[in-house]
Order: structure tokens, then C-alpha cells, then sequence
């Protein structure tokens, strides 16, 4: 990044040499994931309409839906990460697909026979929301074994890209298919690329290193060692604090959000498909520009900067409510934003920490992150319910704004000012 023309020229054919578009191990791995986010992002549109639209869900009960699709971050989230760090990486991902394909399956079938009702998707989402998290920790902590270290944020910018790719057509595709063929049987589509997934993990190679039943010690003093990890670091400490402060406000904001569209602003659900996938680009321009964005602000700048922007849009949502004509454009600018930047975000810091983390507490520092970051959530849920119940759909949505607005803070008020490139391992 801080490299002279000359440097770079010279190193250039080695970079190319060394491109993962040239990995055939790590491209099977990529389109695995590929196919299946695309296909999460068509349940991620399927379900609150068919809660909103169909089984007419009341907010408390979306609120509580929310919560049971990331109850499981908070409750098995710390000892998943210890037990990862003992096993297989790519094996618990291949299981938890077969988990999330054989759960989510499940709605189809309810609905096929005309007895579902709102707590089949509350037992659903609690299941996948088990095995996403045994994904998601392992996902996020087996790159460092298939990748080498100087490719690590090329494979995470590669995995971004995807995810807003995805994220494109998905809601897309997904707001065509429910109004073709109703939000149950479109979350089949997703059911078949957990599959997809699934394949490609059993043809995938790593070269992971179990560590030795020797180096075992009892599950809370792992726990207690991946904490110790994360939370004795100050700068992920900071970068913590304003991922889980955001995440928080967020989901509040988030939980609503089809309640907020559908309801009162009248929008179709292929209406707010095509919002997402709008919305989507912005994550693959900033997916795109990160690399040239840090090479030009520096790595730990670009942090601040980021946080300071996706704090800042969450006003647009509740404001829509003042101007409804311009519902639709202003839905896609503010996504739009909020996902360029957060992305922008997510690639610099999730590099940074897979980085400087020793391999055997990959696991365990990913469990630990995601236990305060994603156990936020299941509560914001519950609050969003709540709170919306008793003050309205939109003062809660101001509430949120203003929250979020804060959680930049951690990272603003700290050291990434006066450094322009985080810490390596050393």
C-alpha cells in the first residue's frame, strides 16, 4: 500500500503468478459460497413477506422472528468457537449446510399442506440460525488455510464481491418468484444452493493443522483465551464497540424495515426486492474500490472514515416517512451508501484481525467478535417489537438513527487517526 512505483512494478508479475483467479481450490470454495448467498438473500426477502403478507404478523411477532433467525450468536456463540478450533473447519461448514437445507426445506412442506403458522418460522429460523453460526465462525476462520497470508484480503475482497453480487440478484430474482410462485416455494431456490454449497466443500481442499488433543484444556478456559484475544487488543476492542453498538441500532432498524416498506409506504414486495438489489451495487463498488480507497487513505484510516458514513445514512430510513412520493429512490440511495461504505469497512478490519489472530484461536477470536456483534441482535429484535408496539413504526426508526449515529464513535475517537497501516502478526 505505502509501496514506490518502482516496488510495485517489480512485484507485480509475482502478484499475478500468485492470483486466486489461478487457485482452482480456493475458486471451488468461492462458488460454493457464491451460489449460496445468492440463494440467502432470496429467503432473506421471502421470509418477512411471508411473515408480513401472508401470516399477517403483528410487530412484536416480527420482532420476534428476527430475534429466533440470531438468538443462537448469543447463546451457543462462544462455545461453538472453542469447539471449531478443534475440528475441521470445511467439515462443520459442509454439516451446517446440510442442517440449513434440511430446516429450511421444512417451510415448503407446511405451507404445501395449509397449516403453517408463525411458529414453524420460529423453529426454522432457530435451527438455521444454529448451524449459520457453526458457517459463518468457520467460514471466517478457514481462509487463513487455504489462502496464503499476503492473499488473505484479495480472498476477502473476492468473498465480499460475491456477497454483493449476490445481493444484486437475489432480492431480484427472489420479489419476481414471489409473485410468481409465492414466498414459500421460492425459498426452495435457496434450498438447492445449500446444496450447491455443500458439493463444492466436499470436492475443496485445505491444509489446516488440528491442533493436538494435547493442547485441549477445558471449554471455559477457551473460551476465556479467545476473549482475552479480542478484548486485550484495543484496536479490535474499539472496532468491536462500534460493530456491535451499530449492529444493535441496526437490527432495530432492519426488524421494521418490511413492516416500514410493505405497510406504510406501500411498496410491492418485487418493489422491494429491486431496492436491495439496488442497494446491492453499492456493496460491489466498494468491494471493488477498498483496495485503491486504502491504498490511497491507509488501512487504518479508512476504518474511522467508513464508520463515520454508515452511521450517518440510518437518518434517510425514517425521513422517508415525510416525503413517501420518493419512497423508492430514496430507499436505494440510502442502502446504496450504507452498503458501499460498509463494506469498505467489514473487508479492512476482517482482514486486519484474520491477520494478526495466531491460527489456533481463529475459531475461538471469530466466535468471540460475532457473540457481541451478532448477540446484539436477537435483543434489538425484541426491543424493535416492543418499542414499535408502543410508540410507533417511525419514532422508532428516529431512536434507531440516532443510536447508530453513536456507535462511530469507538473507532473515531482512537488511535486509527495517527496511523496510516494496522499492525501485522508481529
Amino acid at each position: 500500500m505505502s509501496q514506490s512505483v518502482s516496488e510495485t512494478d517489480a512485484a507485480a508479475p509475482a502478484v499475478r503468478q500468485g492470483s486466486l483467479w489461478r487457485d482452482r481450490n480456493f475458486l471451488t470454495v468461492w462458488g460454493g459460497q457464491a451460489l449460496s448467498q445468492f440463494g440467502a438473500q432470496i429467503t432473506e426477502l421471502a421470509l418477512p413477506v411471508l411473515a408480513v403478507l401472508v401470516l399477517h404478523a403483528t410487530e412484536w411477532e416480527v420482532g420476534l422472528l428476527g430475534a429466533a433467525q440470531v438468538t443462537a450468536f448469543l447463546v451457543v456463540g462462544l462455545p461453538a468457537g472453542a469447539w471449531i478450533d478443534r475440528m475441521r473447519k470445511r467439515r462443520v461448514m459442509i454439516w451446517a449446510d446440510v442442517v440449513r437445507a434440511a430446516a429450511l426445506a421444512a417451510l415448503p412442506i407446511v405451507a404445501f399442506t395449509g397449516t403453517m403458522q408463525i411458529w414453524h418460522m420460529y423453529v426454522v429460523a432457530l435451527v438455521m440460525g444454529v448451524a449459520t453460526v457453526f458457517f459463518d465462525v468457520s467460514n471466517q476462520s478457514i481462509i487463513p488455510s487455504l489462502v496464503r497470508p499476503d492473499q488473505i484480503s484479495e480472498a476477502n475482497g473476492k468473498l465480499q464481491s460475491t456477497e454483493q453480487l449476490a445481493g444484486l440478484a437475489g432480492p431480484a430474482v427472489g420479489g419476481w418468484l414471489i409473485s410468481i410462485v409465492a414466498a414459500p416455494f421460492a425459498i426452495l431456490i435457496t434450498v438447492g444452493t445449500y446444496i450447491a454449497s455443500f458439493t463444492a466443500l466436499l470436492f475443496a481442499r485445505d491444509h489446516e493443522q488440528l491442533r493436538p488433543a494435547t493442547d485441549h484444556r477445558p471449554l471455559p478456559r477457551e473460551i476465556g483465551e479467545g476473549l482475552r484475544w479480542v478484548f486485550g487488543n484495543p484496536l479490535l476492542r474499539r472496532i468491536v464497540g462500534t460493530t456491535g453498538v451499530a449492529n444493535f441500532f441496526g437490527t432495530i432498524a432492519g426488524t421494521l424495515l418490511p413492516i416500514f416498506v410493505l405497510r406504510e409506504l406501500g411498496l410491492t414486495p418485487a418493489m422491494f426486492g429491486i431496492v436491495f438489489s439496488l442497494s446491492a451495487v453499492g456493496g460491489l463498488l466498494g468491494a471493488i474500490a477498498t483496495p485503491r480507497i486504502v491504498a490511497r487513505i491507509g488501512e487504518a484510516r479508512a476504518i474511522p472514515i467508513s464508520a463515520i458514513l454508515f452511521c450517518l445514512v440510518p437518518f434517510f430510513l425514517p425521513a422517508i416517512s415525510l416525503v413517501p412520493a420518493l419512497a423508492f429512490p430514496l430507499l436505494v440511495v440510502q442502502f446504496f451508501v450504507t452498503s458501499f461504505t460498509v463494506l469498505l469497512y467489514n473487508i479492512t478490519q476482517v482482514s486486519f484481525r484474520q491477520r494478526i489472530t495466531p491460527p489456533r484461536l481463529l475459531g475461538r477470536m471469530n466466535a468471540s467478535i460475532r457473540f457481541v456483534v451478532w448477540g446484539v441482535m436477537p435483543i434489538a429484535a425484541l426491543v424493535a417489537g416492543a418499542v414499535s408496539t408502543w410508540i410507533g413504526v417511525v419514532p422508532t426508526l428516529w431512536i434507531a438513527a440516532c443510536g447508530e449515529l453513536l456507535a462511530c464513535l469507538f473507532v473515531v475517537i482512537g488511535p486509527f487517526w495517527g496511523m496510516r497501516e494496522l499492525p501485522d502478526a508481529a
